[in-house]
């Protein structure tokens, strides 16, 4: 049997059944808690906002248009909680070093743990706009048409920022050491 989409569990919460919340929970959980994460760095401040953003999820439900995407609604949701979970705390400081790699890794995994940690650390280097930016669109795989609608902008004015954003994400990638210039 296939689960439910999400025009069905949209409609089944707002009459009221709580089990298709629950559903909607266990479809984007782990979605909502990775974009935070890369937005955040933090796993406990992730689980929080992602937390947050399920919660406002629920209070809001009625607002939401079905004329428009579910997941960019809830990609917006996050985004803008994690952007404001930054604003409030005020923290831009580098990736926790443990957090990547909390278990033992096999040797032929380290260089690739060392090379996400790189770049997790240059990400963490970028302004929250720009991280999100890249997170939504190479770590999320998002087009640019999705972006643009979570963002509420233009395609063309998605592809500038990012164009953008990945210039800056390379300044920081050489400031780490992660390739020299050609």
């Amino acid at each position: 049997m296939m689960p439910p989409d999400d025009a069905t569990l949209i409609r089944l919460c707002r009459e009221g059944d709580t089990k298709a919340f629950a559903g909607i929970i266990d479809k984007y959980q782990k979605t909502i808690f990775n974009v935070a994460l890369r937005m955040i760095n933090d796993a406990q401040d992730a689980e929080d906002v992602a937390q947050a953003v399920f919660t406002k999820v629920f209070e809001k439900l009625d607002t939401y248009n079905p004329r428009h995407k579910f997941f960019s609604w809830l990609y917006r949701m996050v985004v803008n909680e994690s952007l404001n979970f930054l604003n409030h705390k005020k923290r831009f400081e580098g990736l926790d070093e443990g957090l990547l790699s909390r278990e033992e890794m096999p040797d032929e995994r380290y260089e690739r743990n060392e090379t996400a940690e790189q770049i997790g650390h240059a990400l963490m280097q970028l302004a929250p706009g720009e991280r999100a930016l890249i997170v939504l669109k190479h770590f999320q795989e998002l087009s640019y048409k999705e972006i643009g609608s979570i963002f509420e902008i233009p395609e063309k004015t998605v592809k500038s920022r990012l164009f953008s954003a990945r210039q800056l994400l390379k300044i920081a990638l050489l400031r780490e050491g992660f390739f020299t210039h050609e």
